[in-house]
């Protein structure tokens, strides 16, 4: 008689940790977020306010991504109507973030105007940008309106940095395609990525796109990846058939 064992919906995933992610995209993260008054306002068709469609997004993106990689927080914009220099560090890179930067997220109120050039300048000082990698992604709904040059500072940060990008999520921002306060500029400036998006599945997919790392199975033949870890196999229990 032959004991046969047949084993059903065994399927092991492979994670990523930190220790094993590519060194290029488990590099420090600064989130500049936009939190001016027009973040407060909502979109034909809905209800939802616009920070309450990045807030939704963020909160399917981050947990994927906090184990991997040390991110930060900035916020622009909270405060009186008309104030340009609210800007604030929430949070420094840290690895397992994403509780601590949802929380700020979603206990902001938008408000103010829009100093992103400012707020992308101060997130590269948080990150060393002058001499360590840095990548900066800015999540905003619209153009500069504190008199900021993001063009202009793009590049001079790109000419200083060691590495420097800026990835840019454009939210109903048609603004930012073009002109000397759009955004686009800073993405274009740095190698960065652009991403317009309209709605909160085009957001995931944005943050997704400039946040996330691909999984060690997925990761370049070249990457240097020092260890796996394979979870527990899910499995149905072993079914023994007999045969003569």
């Amino acid at each position: 008689m032959i004991l046969t064992l047949t084993v059903a919906g065994c399927s092991p995933f492979l994670h990523a940790r930190a220790d094993e992610a590519p060194a290029s995209c488990s590099q420090d993260v600064m989130i500049v977020f936009d939190a001016s008054g027009s973040m407060g306002g909502t979109d034909m068709n809905s209800v939802t306010p616009r920070i309450g469609k990045v807030r939704e997004a963020l909160a399917k993106v981050l947990p994927d991504v906090a184990p991997v990689r040390p991110m930060g927080l900035i916020v622009y914009g909270p405060g009186a109507a008309n104030n340009c220099n609210s800007i604030e560090l929430r949070l420094k890179p840290a690895l397992n973030a994403d509780a601590a930067i949802m929380h700020d997220v979603n206990s902001t109120v938008p408000a103010g105007r829009t100093p992103l050039t400012a707020s992308v300048s101060q997130a590269a000082d948080v990150l060393d940008y002058k001499s360590k990698p840095a990548t900066i992604v800015l999540i905003t709904d619209g153009e500069e309106t504190c008199g900021g040059d993001p063009c202009g500072v793009a590049s001079a940060l790109k000419r200083n940095a060691k590495d420097l990008t800026i990835h840019v999520i454009g939210y109903k921002d048609p603004l930012a395609i073009k002109g000397p306060f759009g955004s686009r500029c800073m993405a274009d400036a740095t190698g960065g990525k652009y991403i317009a998006v309209d709605t909160t599945d085009q957001l995931i997919a944005a943050l997704r796109a400039t946040l996330g790392c691909p999984f060690v199975t997925q990761a370049p033949a070249s990457a240097k990846v020092r260890s796996a870890m394979l979870s527990p196999p899910r499995c149905q229990m072993p079914r023994a058939a007999a045969a003569q």
